[in-house]
Protein backbone atom coordinates (compact mmCIF):
# COMPACT_ATOMS: atom_id res chain seq x y z
CA UNK A 1 0.00 0.00 0.00
CA UNK A 2 1.28 3.45 -0.94
CA UNK A 3 0.62 6.47 1.27
CA UNK A 4 0.72 9.77 -0.58
CA UNK A 5 2.65 12.56 1.13
CA UNK A 6 0.73 15.41 2.73
CA UNK A 7 2.30 18.37 0.95
CA UNK A 8 2.40 22.05 1.85
CA UNK A 9 2.52 25.20 -0.24
CA UNK A 10 5.77 27.12 -0.62
CA UNK A 11 4.38 29.85 1.67
CA UNK A 12 3.82 27.25 4.40
CA UNK A 13 7.25 25.63 4.12
CA UNK A 14 9.04 27.76 6.73
CA UNK A 15 6.20 27.52 9.29
CA UNK A 16 6.05 23.75 8.77
CA UNK A 17 9.79 23.40 9.37
CA UNK A 18 9.55 25.54 12.49
CA UNK A 19 6.51 23.70 13.85
CA UNK A 20 7.06 20.11 12.73
CA UNK A 21 10.69 19.83 11.68
CA UNK A 22 9.75 18.50 8.25
CA UNK A 23 7.67 19.31 5.16
CA UNK A 24 6.93 17.94 1.70
CA UNK A 25 6.40 20.02 -1.44
CA UNK A 26 4.78 18.72 -4.61
CA UNK A 27 6.46 19.38 -8.00
CA UNK A 28 4.44 22.51 -8.85
CA UNK A 29 5.21 24.10 -5.49
CA UNK A 30 8.87 23.14 -5.91
CA UNK A 31 9.28 25.00 -9.19
CA UNK A 32 7.47 28.00 -7.68
CA UNK A 33 9.77 27.91 -4.66
CA UNK A 34 12.89 27.55 -6.80
CA UNK A 35 11.69 30.16 -9.31
CA UNK A 36 12.70 27.74 -12.05
CA UNK A 37 10.50 26.37 -14.86
CA UNK A 38 9.65 22.74 -14.24
CA UNK A 39 10.97 21.75 -17.67
CA UNK A 40 14.39 23.16 -16.69
CA UNK A 41 14.39 21.09 -13.52
CA UNK A 42 13.30 18.01 -15.46
CA UNK A 43 16.15 18.58 -17.93
CA UNK A 44 18.56 17.64 -15.12
CA UNK A 45 17.01 14.18 -14.76
CA UNK A 46 18.97 12.50 -17.56
CA UNK A 47 22.26 13.12 -15.72
CA UNK A 48 21.26 10.34 -13.28
CA UNK A 49 21.83 7.87 -16.14
CA UNK A 50 25.60 8.42 -15.83
CA UNK A 51 26.46 7.70 -12.21
CA UNK A 52 29.40 5.42 -11.30
CA UNK A 53 29.02 2.60 -8.76
CA UNK A 54 29.41 3.38 -5.06
CA UNK A 55 32.58 1.46 -4.14
CA UNK A 56 32.17 1.95 -0.38
CA UNK A 57 29.09 -0.13 0.45
CA UNK A 58 30.01 -2.19 3.51
CA UNK A 59 27.07 -4.57 3.10
CA UNK A 60 28.63 -5.94 -0.10
CA UNK A 61 25.80 -4.60 -2.29
CA UNK A 62 26.02 -3.40 -5.89
CA UNK A 63 22.75 -1.50 -5.84
CA UNK A 64 23.96 2.11 -5.36
CA UNK A 65 25.45 4.60 -7.83
CA UNK A 66 26.30 8.19 -6.95
CA UNK A 67 28.15 11.43 -7.59
CA UNK A 68 29.02 14.10 -5.03
CA UNK A 69 29.95 17.79 -4.94
CA UNK A 70 30.27 20.56 -2.35
CA UNK A 71 29.17 24.18 -2.48
CA UNK A 72 29.11 27.27 -0.29
CA UNK A 73 25.96 29.36 -0.61
CA UNK A 74 26.15 32.85 0.84
CA UNK A 75 23.08 34.94 0.05
CA UNK A 76 22.76 34.99 -3.73
CA UNK A 77 26.27 33.63 -4.31
CA UNK A 78 26.66 29.91 -5.08
CA UNK A 79 30.26 28.75 -5.18
CA UNK A 80 31.56 25.30 -6.06
CA UNK A 81 34.03 24.21 -3.36
CA UNK A 82 37.13 22.10 -4.05
CA UNK A 83 36.27 18.43 -4.36
CA UNK A 84 36.50 16.65 -1.02
CA UNK A 85 35.74 13.36 0.65
CA UNK A 86 32.29 12.78 2.11
CA UNK A 87 32.64 12.06 5.83
CA UNK A 88 30.20 11.36 8.65
CA UNK A 89 30.86 10.50 12.29
CA UNK A 90 30.01 7.00 13.51
CA UNK A 91 27.27 8.33 15.80
CA UNK A 92 25.32 9.47 12.73
CA UNK A 93 26.19 6.62 10.37
CA UNK A 94 27.03 3.36 12.12
CA UNK A 95 27.62 1.58 8.79
CA UNK A 96 29.85 4.04 6.95
CA UNK A 97 30.79 6.58 9.61
CA UNK A 98 34.42 7.45 10.21
CA UNK A 99 35.35 6.66 6.63
CA UNK A 100 36.55 9.23 4.10
CA UNK A 101 34.61 8.34 0.97
CA UNK A 102 35.83 9.87 -2.28
CA UNK A 103 33.04 9.80 -4.86
CA UNK A 104 33.27 10.92 -8.46
CA UNK A 105 32.28 14.60 -8.76
CA UNK A 106 28.99 15.79 -10.18
CA UNK A 107 29.67 16.59 -13.81
CA UNK A 108 30.52 20.19 -14.78
CA UNK A 109 27.62 20.45 -17.23
CA UNK A 110 25.19 19.62 -14.39
CA UNK A 111 26.73 22.23 -12.07
CA UNK A 112 26.64 24.79 -14.91
CA UNK A 113 23.01 24.01 -15.84
CA UNK A 114 20.63 26.95 -15.54
CA UNK A 115 18.50 25.10 -12.97
CA UNK A 116 21.29 23.99 -10.63
CA UNK A 117 22.25 27.18 -8.78
CA UNK A 118 18.63 28.26 -8.20
CA UNK A 119 17.99 24.93 -6.47
CA UNK A 120 20.81 25.55 -4.00
CA UNK A 121 20.24 29.31 -3.64
CA UNK A 122 16.52 29.16 -2.90
CA UNK A 123 16.74 26.20 -0.53
CA UNK A 124 19.58 27.93 1.33
CA UNK A 125 17.29 30.94 1.67
CA UNK A 126 14.71 28.72 3.37
CA UNK A 127 17.42 27.50 5.77
CA UNK A 128 18.30 31.12 6.58
CA UNK A 129 14.67 32.00 7.18
CA UNK A 130 14.45 29.23 9.76
CA UNK A 131 17.87 29.53 11.44
CA UNK A 132 19.22 32.94 10.48
CA UNK A 133 21.10 34.30 7.49
CA UNK A 134 24.60 32.86 7.14
CA UNK A 135 26.78 30.99 4.66
CA UNK A 136 25.59 27.43 4.12
CA UNK A 137 27.99 24.57 3.45
CA UNK A 138 26.13 22.28 1.07
CA UNK A 139 26.90 18.71 0.05
CA UNK A 140 25.04 17.46 -3.02
CA UNK A 141 24.59 13.78 -3.80
CA UNK A 142 23.10 12.26 -6.94
CA UNK A 143 21.89 8.76 -6.02
CA UNK A 144 20.57 5.88 -8.09
CA UNK A 145 19.38 2.85 -6.13
CA UNK A 146 18.60 -0.11 -8.38
CA UNK A 147 17.46 -3.71 -8.07
CA UNK A 148 20.59 -5.36 -9.52
CA UNK A 149 20.85 -7.48 -6.36
CA UNK A 150 17.11 -8.16 -6.29
CA UNK A 151 16.71 -5.50 -3.63
CA UNK A 152 18.07 -1.96 -3.29
CA UNK A 153 18.54 -0.09 -0.03
CA UNK A 154 18.22 3.72 -0.18
CA UNK A 155 19.32 3.98 3.47
CA UNK A 156 21.44 0.93 4.31
CA UNK A 157 22.43 2.60 7.60
CA UNK A 158 18.78 2.52 8.75
CA UNK A 159 16.86 5.34 10.39
CA UNK A 160 19.34 8.13 11.01
CA UNK A 161 20.25 11.77 11.26
CA UNK A 162 23.05 13.27 9.16
CA UNK A 163 24.78 15.64 11.58
CA UNK A 164 23.84 18.76 9.60
CA UNK A 165 21.24 21.51 9.95
CA UNK A 166 18.88 20.59 7.10
CA UNK A 167 18.46 17.66 4.73
CA UNK A 168 16.59 17.86 1.44
CA UNK A 169 15.57 14.75 -0.51
CA UNK A 170 14.14 15.33 -3.99
CA UNK A 171 12.73 12.40 -5.93
CA UNK A 172 14.02 12.53 -9.49
CA UNK A 173 12.59 9.33 -10.91
CA UNK A 174 11.37 5.89 -9.99
CA UNK A 175 11.02 3.20 -12.61
CA UNK A 176 9.71 -0.36 -12.35
CA UNK A 177 10.06 -0.66 -8.58
CA UNK A 178 7.90 -1.17 -5.53
CA UNK A 179 8.72 -0.10 -1.99
CA UNK A 180 10.84 2.95 -1.29
CA UNK A 181 8.57 4.28 1.44
CA UNK A 182 9.91 7.35 3.24
CA UNK A 183 9.61 7.42 7.03
CA UNK A 184 10.21 10.44 9.26
CA UNK A 185 10.18 10.21 13.07
CA UNK A 186 10.55 12.74 15.86
CA UNK A 187 14.06 12.38 17.28
CA UNK A 188 12.78 12.88 20.84
CA UNK A 189 9.31 11.38 20.70
CA UNK A 190 7.01 8.67 19.35
CA UNK A 191 5.41 10.56 16.46
CA UNK A 192 6.15 9.77 12.84
CA UNK A 193 4.83 9.80 9.30
CA UNK A 194 5.19 7.49 6.33
CA UNK A 195 4.60 8.11 2.63
CA UNK A 196 5.87 7.20 -0.83
CA UNK A 197 7.17 9.85 -3.20
CA UNK A 198 6.14 8.99 -6.76
CA UNK A 199 6.19 12.26 -8.76
CA UNK A 200 9.43 13.62 -10.16
CA UNK A 201 10.68 16.64 -8.19
CA UNK A 202 8.63 15.95 -5.11
CA UNK A 203 10.76 17.36 -2.30
CA UNK A 204 11.13 16.50 1.38
CA UNK A 205 12.92 18.98 3.67
CA UNK A 206 14.00 18.04 7.20
CA UNK A 207 15.36 19.85 10.24
CA UNK A 208 18.06 17.29 10.98
CA UNK A 209 18.31 18.05 14.70
CA UNK A 210 14.62 17.34 15.25
CA UNK A 211 13.85 14.26 13.15
CA UNK A 212 15.34 10.99 11.98
CA UNK A 213 14.55 9.52 8.59
CA UNK A 214 14.86 6.43 6.45
CA UNK A 215 13.59 4.98 3.17
CA UNK A 216 12.57 1.33 2.93
CA UNK A 217 14.18 -1.02 0.37
CA UNK A 218 12.99 -1.21 -3.21
CA UNK A 219 12.25 -4.36 -5.19
CA UNK A 220 11.60 -4.86 -8.92
CA UNK A 221 8.03 -4.87 -10.16
CA UNK A 222 9.12 -7.50 -12.67
CA UNK A 223 12.03 -9.77 -11.75
CA UNK A 224 13.07 -9.87 -15.41
CA UNK A 225 13.86 -6.14 -15.40
CA UNK A 226 16.13 -4.03 -13.19
CA UNK A 227 14.26 -1.05 -11.77
CA UNK A 228 15.68 2.03 -10.06
CA UNK A 229 14.92 5.01 -7.83
CA UNK A 230 16.80 8.29 -8.36
CA UNK A 231 17.13 11.07 -5.78
CA UNK A 232 19.00 14.31 -5.24
CA UNK A 233 20.06 14.64 -1.60
CA UNK A 234 21.30 18.00 -0.34
CA UNK A 235 22.61 18.69 3.15
CA UNK A 236 22.94 22.23 4.53
CA UNK A 237 25.30 22.85 7.42
CA UNK A 238 26.27 26.09 9.16
CA UNK A 239 29.89 27.02 9.92
CA UNK A 240 31.74 24.28 7.99
CA UNK A 241 31.57 21.04 6.08
CA UNK A 242 31.62 17.87 8.15
CA UNK A 243 35.12 16.44 8.43
CA UNK A 244 37.24 14.36 10.81
CA UNK A 245 39.22 17.46 11.81
CA UNK A 246 37.82 20.96 12.11
CA UNK A 247 40.87 22.48 10.42
CA UNK A 248 40.07 20.38 7.34
CA UNK A 249 36.37 21.15 7.40
CA UNK A 250 36.44 24.45 5.55
CA UNK A 251 36.80 24.82 1.77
Amino acid sequence: MKFSPSSVSRSDLVPALRNDGHAVLGPLEVFRLLRTPLDQLMALNSSWDDLPPDAYLRDGGRYRRRRHACFVVNGGDVRLAPHRAHWQPVEYNALHGGLQRWFEPIKPDVVAHAAWSPVLRNLADICSQVKGAQPWFVEAHQFRIDTTDGIGRPTPEGAHRDGVDFVVVALINREAVKGGETRVFDAEGPNGIRFTMTESWTLLMLDDARVIHETTPIQPLNKAHVGHRDTLVLTFRARAFQGPHSENARP
